[in-house]
């Protein structure tokens, strides 16, 4: 594709459209889709789409620069109009569900994937507010276009003026059955997420990450200490050792240096490998909770296997 234009947002922040390179349709999405950029370094990541799902001639993406980040960030900043750049997708591992009150909860650049949603749910005439926290009131991007579209409906909180956003308030506001749509960083959903639990548990929450949560687990919700396995690559017909010290996804790459990846913290999907035998130790968040005793997908860069010899097809 090709970027079309890289706009400042907020401190910090560029909007990137991209467009095909012959000006054709893309490929549809809805909201809470990303898609993946394979920067000109060879390095992979993915975004989330924050335009508009009816506009099938251009994508639009928000990026944070992240000063000690690994890298990608800092790339897309430096991207310039006319680059031709390789995009994968787009896919949607955070969809939006139909319900009659939403509640969206953000914090920095999670806004991205949520903008989408918040103009869907207003445009069917759906009950909803948005919470937005940010650092700064500078550093919020489109909060301008949220509160064009919302009026009194958004709550901006920015950290160095207004604290912290008042979680267990915003969701005392909403009726039972509501859909909480969070997205941010760690600590603000492992804050929605403890709320919730406590406090509103007929709320139907959906978050989706940015980053890997702080400690690995698997379906059982504590910390999953690491064993020594087997993968059998399928296709080849290796095994491998995986010792308990190596991630699924390292040991994979001495036979298979190509097989792609981004995150490398269980919360994109970028490296999902189908399994043909063995049971896999989900430790992921990009299953849902009902998906998570899944035997055909794995994501090795987090996850293990529960069985003596996992086989992926590769």
């Amino acid at each position: 594709m090709t970027v079309e234009e890289l706009r400042r947002v907020a401190d910090g922040v560029v909007a990137v459209r991209l467009s095909a390179p012959d000006g054709g349709l893309l490929p549809a999405w809805q909201p809470g889709a990303h898609i993946e950029l394979v920067l000109p370094s060879g390095t992979i990541r993915p975004y989330s789409l924050c335009g508009d799902p009816a506009d099938r001639r251009s994508y639009r993406i928000g990026v944070l620069r992240v000063p000690q980040g690994r890298g990608g960030s800092a790339e897309v900043h430096e991207l310039s109009p006319g680059r031709e750049i390789a995009v994968r997708g787009p896919r949607n591992r955070f969809p939006l569900v139909l319900a009659d009150h939403y509640l969206f909860i953000v914090g920095g650049i999670g806004i991205t994937p949520i903008l989408p949603m918040v103009r869907a749910v207003a445009a069917a005439g759906q009950e909803w507010h948005l919470l937005y926290g940010g650092r700064t009131r500078a550093t919020m991007a489109f909060a301008d276009e949220l509160l064009a579209l919302g009026g009194d409906r958004v709550r901006l909180v920015p950290e160095d003026t207004d604290g912290l956003p008042d979680l267990a308030a915003a969701l005392g506001d909403t009726p039972p059955g509501a859909a909480v749509y969070a997205c941010g960083p760690e600590q603000l959903l492992a804050a929605v997420e403890k709320t919730v639990a406590a406090d509103f548990p007929d709320r139907h929450l959906h978050t989706e990450r940015f980053a890997a949560a702080r400690t690995a687990v698997h379906e059982t919700g504590v910390p999953a200490p690491a064993t020594e396995f087997r993968v059998e690559l399928r296709r080849s017909g290796r095994r491998l050792p995986v010792p308990a010290d190596r991630s699924l996804l390292e040991v994979i790459r001495d036979a298979v240096p190509d097989v792609p990846s981004s995150c490398e913290g269980g919360f994109c999907g970028t490296c999902e490998l189908r399994v043909l035998d063995g049971a896999p130790d989900h430790r992921d968040t990009v299953l849902p909770p009902g998906e998570r005793d899944r035997r055909d997908v794995v994501y090795p860069c987090v996850s293990r296997a529960r069985s003596r010899i996992l086989t992926v097809d590769l």
